[in-house]
């Protein structure tokens, strides 16, 4: 049984998984709640569904990258929870967890194979990014970028890139090729966590509690997005 928390963006949330399965989730869409809410998710969930937190097993907690201030508020919590339970603590990639809610919005990948390119907002025309495929496997380094007219111009030649998150939202006027598909209301939640934490689980791949930090993906570069893929 594993305790999942996602606080990288707005959505405060928190989802209970046994064995790779959901069993509950709390989720709050309202702004700057992250502080206010989670440990009263938490307690909730946990009293909900009738568990005491010695049945945990794990923490897992989206890892970044996102808000400074929500992510702090989330791996805060993970770390008091995990050391005080003596339980193991599980970092899950947020841009690999939008991927997942891509994939369960009825995305057609059989017919059009794209790149999967999750984006959060970071400042003006600045997002945070990766390229993944439809396996999940990431095929470019997470980044934050500038994103103009210019951006995934020659990958988008070759290959439909799938934008979505709230990053994605302000680049529609701006990346215009006919192989751009936006897909909207895409955030990170952490019931779709509860694949990405299983597998870490069973694999034993866990951070070390004491030492570990989010992924804030600081200072900010200006870059413009280069190809990385031509197939």
């Amino acid at each position: 049984m594993i305790l999942n928390i996602e606080t990288s963006a707005n959505v405060c949330s928190v989802a209970l998984s046994k064995d790779g399965k959901l069993i509950d989730t709390l989720e709050s869409y309202e702004p700057n709640s992250h502080s206010r809410l989670l440990t009263l998710f938490i307690q909730e969930i946990v009293k909900k569904n009738g568990i005491s937190f010695e049945d945990l097993k794990a923490i897992a907690v989206s890892e970044g990258p996102g808000s400074y201030t929500g992510l702090r508020i989330g791996v805060s919590t993970a770390k008091g929870l995990a050391y005080s339970l003596g339980i193991p603590m599980i970092a899950i990639d947020t841009l690999r967890i939008m991927c997942i809610g891509a994939l369960s919005s009825g995305l057609d990948i059989e017919t059009i194979n794209p790149i999967l390119c999750p984006m959060i907002d970071a400042r003006r025309m600045e997002v945070y990014t990766a390229f993944y495929d439809s396996a999940l496997n990431k095929i470019s380094e997470t980044s934050n970028l500038i994103i103009d007219k210019y951006s995934f111009q020659t990958p988008l030649q070759y290959r439909q890139i799938v934008f979505f998150g709230n990053g994605a939202e302000k680049c529609k006027d701006t990346i215009t090729h006919p192989n751009a598909i936006f897909l909207d209301n895409i955030v990170a939640l952490s019931k779709n966590m509860v694949k990405l934490s299983f597998e870490k689980f069973k694999n034993k791949v866990f951070v070390d509690v004491a030492y570990f930090e989010p992924f804030y993906l600081k200072p900010f570069i200006a870059t413009v997005a280069k190809d990385k893929l031509k197939s």
